[in-house]
């Protein structure tokens, strides 16, 4: 859902996501989550204040001032958290996002001294399941691979390569220019938070583009720095992307089986970390984590590979003669 903070937001809540934006180099999509986490909550507070009682998605939320955010009360936000999952049917990290933007906007308060005090700082956050990514094996990998195909074989080969093996975000891989990919086999990633980081590329990542650089279109580009070119001579748009991937995917059977984009992402991952043995800060600087603790699933899903081959052993079941 598109949204204008600029033109909703109260000043309070639109210099603070000018702030996280400008200042915190946050992603335009960030930004706009915060906002709409911020106005669900102060139109909640409006609500259950009887401060407004229209139709909920109809709340303003132009009385939100310094004394209202200094007014909030921990019980209320906890109160909010109830209301998101009873009436709203918010799961867990719906909730726990909606807990660190108000956690961000309230810090931000405090920091900027334009509260005293936050009254909200022992709010915690709902603790989120944490699944173990889903990925191909190598050997679904490599058949993905030999299942490309047709009149854009080397584009769509070149863009599974950098998926399987660089571990790009979806929206890491559309951003992609041609001076990205760098004389020195590096390629420069531009990702969360406009964070540039440099890859490496292994042998089968250069074969691919070099191969797919002799074939890409050259006229009439509509966006000439884009390195992957759409049928319309367009910079590939991220559903394009997506679409090709699922393609292929359900040529080898996998489309129904959850895989998608950012799947890929977590098979680079899994089969650097398991096969390569690559140490887990060095897997943290590939896939432009923020924090260690993101990278660490990977380690909890080599460890869950252990225990399950263990008790795969034939004889894992025998017992004592008696």
């Amino acid at each position: 859902m598109a949204v204008n903070f600029m033109d909703e937001a109260p000043d309070i809540i639109k210099e603070f996501l000018l702030y996280m934006q400008n200042i915190k180099g946050r992603g335009i999509k960030t930004v706009d989550e915060y906002y709409i986490d911020l106005r669900t909550f102060f139109r909640y507070i409006n609500m259950s204040r009887k401060i407004s009682n229209v139709e909920f998605d109809e709340i303003p939320i132009d009385n939100v001032d310094v004394k209202l955010v200094n007014s909030i009360t921990l019980r209320e936000t906890y109160e909010f958290m109830y209301y998101l999952q009873r009436e709203r049917n918010n799961g867990q990290a719906s909730r726990a996002r909606k807990t660190s933007s108000l956690r961000q906007f309230y810090k931000y308060l405090e920091r900027q001294h334009i509260i005293e005090t936050n009254p909200i700082k022992d709010l915690e956050t709902p603790k989120k399941k944490k699944a173990l990514p889903k990925y191909l094996t190598l050997e679904q990998s490599i058949e993905l691979l030999n299942a490309v195909e047709g009149d854009n074989y080397y584009r769509d080969y070149c863009i599974l390569t950098l998926f399987l093996n660089c571990g790009l975000r979806l929206s890491e891989l559309c951003g992609l220019n041609y001076n990205d990919i760098r004389s020195d086999n590096t390629m420069r990633v531009l990702g969360k938070g406009n964070k540039e980081r440099i890859i490496y590329l292994n042998k089968a990542c250069i074969d691919a583009i070099n191969a797919y650089k002799e074939v890409r279109p050259t006229d009439d580009l509509k966006d000439r720095h884009a390195l992957f070119i759409s049928r319309n001579h367009n910079r590939m748009s991220p559903k394009t992307v997506q679409a090709m991937v699922y393609k292929y995917l359900e040529k080898i059977g996998l489309n129904a089986q959850g895989y998608s984009c950012h799947k890929l992402r977590h098979t680079a991952a899994t089969l650097m970390y398991q096969t390569g043995e690559v140490d887990i800060r060095v897997l943290k600087d590939i896939l432009g984590h923020e924090n260690l603790g993101t990278t660490e699933i990977y380690t909890h899903l080599s460890n869950q590979q252990l225990k399950q081959a263990a008790e795969s052993n034939p004889l894992g079941k025998v017992k004592p003669k008696e």
